[in-house]
């Protein structure tokens, strides 16, 4: 539910702070008082219109889904956004953008003044009918859950049968083109780390004379190697760190030598051809051990391709049974929901009565099955379609809809804004909206404008917008209810007359 909203510079307002119970909201006052200023201001509070405050804070009970909008839940959230350059907006002084902020508010609430036809949607009216259905028989609900796990089966198998198909349609060619890649690499028997070791091999010959010459000329330090000796005796000193050292590095000398003569044996064009091979090789797959990995890749799909009928021959199968099961399980569901019609239409008919609207017919059309079953469901006002209907019938139906929907819900379903939905209506036509608002403020927390005295008794809490130099708005007492109501009834005279009636309207809307 919204707890509180404050704003700042909003047009004649100057500064206004409200804070919102649960139940029927209702807003009064002289026209041109600001009332629907006001309600804009909680549109654009949610992202919903155009903001025109310098400053507005709007405090919200519902959260929000942190993973989804990477923001930190608080209790209360705190909506703001301020205008100055630019509009800038906010939820827990976390920076979002308007689009952000309405998609967040979206779930949370209807805005009835706009004509919004989701109320009449196919899932929307099948959801509604789907629950005579259930009182109808125990096991729909969970018919109507496999029903849509079955689809997403079929949707599934379908879409890998499809794609399986096609892939079949280039099998021929897909499978000499993986022989091809496959040969192309084996053919050369590449291993890892072979390029590197070649290239070693190649620096190797290219200074294998120049080495084996310095070798040579090294090895004449041991024709000293006995003068060292003998000096390091007449010293006194211990002579076995040289003879370590001599030795070592003989050893050395003579393992280099054998290497350059092991040289001698390797043929470097054939060891440059390889490496050109090999730099191919690199070009095109990046590296010796991505080759490998892609011969490898292609051979496990040779594979799948000799297994290719074998595996369309299981999933033509599955698509066969499942679309049996989902042509069954659609064609009971859509029996139980044809058996229910009539109570939906009854139940839709007393709202729509007491809303002194027109009848309305509901039809049961059949349609392709998918998730939802094989039925839509078309709503006719006397034959005419909900989108023709006039603005006032339209939100009227909206409510009769809303109301149906709201029988057997117990949680809080959110918040409905209406701007003078009762306005050019009838006393009596203002009484049955207020009625079946009230009914509706069980389970929606609603914010109305009215210019009527019947709706505004009906209210659970009652604020009035005044002007004078600037806008005001204050709650009212139950004797400024009395007072307000009575102006509505009798103009800015209030007659003894009114302030009877209007007591007499709160105290039927009480009981």
């Amino acid at each position: 539910m919204l707890e509180r909203l404050y704003l700042k510079d909003l047009l004649s307002f100057k500064e206004a702070e409200l804070e919102f119970s649960k139940g029927l909201i209702v807003f009064t006052g002289p026209s041109g008082s600001g009332k629907s200023v006001l309600m804009g201001s909680i549109l654009a509070a949610l992202g919903l219109s155009e903001p025109k405050a310098t400053l507005c804070e709007l405090c919200v009970s519902w959260q929000f889904d942190e993973e989804r909008h990477g923001i930190v839940n608080e209790s209360p959230n705190i909506l703001r956004h301020t205008k100055k350059e630019k509009v800038r907006y906010f939820i827990n002084a976390q920076s979002l953008s308007r689009r952000t902020v309405s998609q967040m508010a979206a779930g949370h609430v209807k805005h009835l003044s706009l004509r919004d036809d989701s109320d009449f949607g196919r899932e929307r009216l099948l959801a509604l009918l789907d629950r005579f259905a259930s009182q109808l028989d125990a096991r729909h609900a969970m018919q109507t859950e496999h029903l849509a796990e079955t689809f997403l089966a079929y949707t599934k198998a379908k879409k890998e049968l499809d794609a399986l198909e096609q892939e079949e349609r280039r099998v021929s060619e897909l499978k000499a083109f993986a022989r091809f890649e496959i040969e192309r690499i084996d053919t050369l028997r590449p291993e890892a780390g072979e390029d590197e070791r070649l290239m070693e091999i190649k620096k190797a010959l290219s200074r294998r004379e120049k080495t084996l010459a310095s070798i040579a000329a090294a090895q004449r330090v041991f024709d000293y190697e006995s003068n060292v000796s003998h000096v390091l005796g007449l010293l006194e000193i211990d002579g076995a760190f040289f003879d370590d050292a001599m030795n070592t590095l003989r050893g050395h000398l003579d393992e280099g030598a054998l290497r350059m003569q092991e040289l001698e044996e390797v043929n470097i064009e054939s060891v440059l051809d390889r490496i050109e091979a090999l730099s191919e090789l690199k070009r095109r797959y990046g590296s010796i051990e991505e080759a490998i990995a892609y011969r490898d890749g292609k051979r496990l799909e040779l594979e799948r391709y000799e297994q290719i009928e074998s595996t369309k021959s299981a999933l033509v199968s599955e698509c066969k049974a499942l679309h049996v099961r989902l042509q069954n399980l659609a064609s009971e569901v859509s029996e139980r929901r044809r058996q229910s019609l009539g109570a939906f239409e009854e139940r839709l008919a007393l709202y729509l009565r007491a809303l002194y609207l027109r009848a309305a017919s509901l039809h049961l059309l059949e349609v392709s099955p998918d998730a939802l079953g094989m039925d839509a469901l078309e709503l006719r006002v006397e034959q005419t379609q909900a989108s023709s209907l006039s603005a006032g019938e339209f939100n009227r139906l909206r409510l009769a809809m809303l109301a149906v929907w709201a029988e057997g819900i117990e949680q809080e379903e959110g918040v409905l804004l209406l701007d003078e939905i009762d306005a050019n209506l009838s006393g009596e036509e203002s009484m049955s909206v207020a009625r079946v608002l009230r009914q509706l403020s069980r389970i929606y927390q609603i914010f109305v404008i009215s210019h009527q005295p019947q709706l505004t008794s009906m209210g659970e809490q009652h604020f009035l917008i005044s002007k004078e130099n600037e806008s005001r708005v204050s709650e009212l007492d139950e004797a400024g209810r009395i007072e307000e109501i009575a102006r509505m009834i009798s103009g800015e005279t209030i007659t003894k007359e009114a302030r009877l009636f209007a007591k007499d309207l709160l105290r039927s809307a009480k009981e």
